[in-house]
C-alpha cells in the first residue's frame, strides 16, 4: 500500500475518532444540563457517564484491530500459517466432562450417577406440582 493511503487512512481515522468523541461529548453536556434541570433524573446521570464511553468506542476499536493485525503479521514473520492463539485448547477438565459422542448401548448397566440425577429432577418436580 503507498505511503500516502496509509497516512490518509490513519488521518480517517484520527477525525472520525475525534468527530465521535467531540459528538458524544456534546451529547454528555447536553444529558448533563437535563439533570441539572428541574425534570432532571437520575437516568440522565447515567446517560452523562455513558456518552463519552461511546465517544472512545471508535478509538478503541481501530485500536483493537490493529493491534491483532500487527500479531496476525507478527505470527506469519514467525513462520506460522495457522494461527493457534485464536482457538484455545481445551481444558482437561472441560473434556472429561463432556458429553459421550455415541450413545451407551441397552445392554450396558445404567450410569449410576445420571439415575442419581434423574431421581433428583423427579424429587424437583414433585414439589413443584404440589405447590
Amino acid at each position: 500500500m503507498p505511503a500516502s493511503s496509509v497516512l490518509a487512512r490513519r488521518f480517517t481515522i484520527v477525525v472520525v475518532s475525534l468527530a465521535s468523541l467531540a459528538l458524544c461529548c456534546g451529547l454528555a453536556w447536553w444529558q448533563w444540563e437535563r439533570f441539572s434541570s428541574a425534570s432532571g433524573t437520575f437516568q440522565n446521570l447515567g446517560y452523562v457517564l455513558q456518552w463519552p464511553l461511546f465517544g472512545l468506542f471508535p478509538a478503541f476499536m481501530f485500536w483493537r484491530i490493529r493491534k491483532l493485525r500487527r500479531q496476525a503479521a507478527e505470527q506469519e514473520a514467525a513462520g506460522s500459517g495457522e494461527d493457534h492463539a485464536a482457538v484455545p485448547a481445551p481444558r482437561p477438565e472441560a473434556a472429561m466432562s463432556s458429553t459421550p459422542t455415541a450413545a451407551p448401548a441397552p445392554d450396558d448397566e445404567p450410569d449410576d450417577e445420571l439415575a442419581a440425577y434423574n431421581r433428583y429432577l423427579a424429587e424437583l418436580n414433585a414439589r413443584d406440582q404440589t405447590r
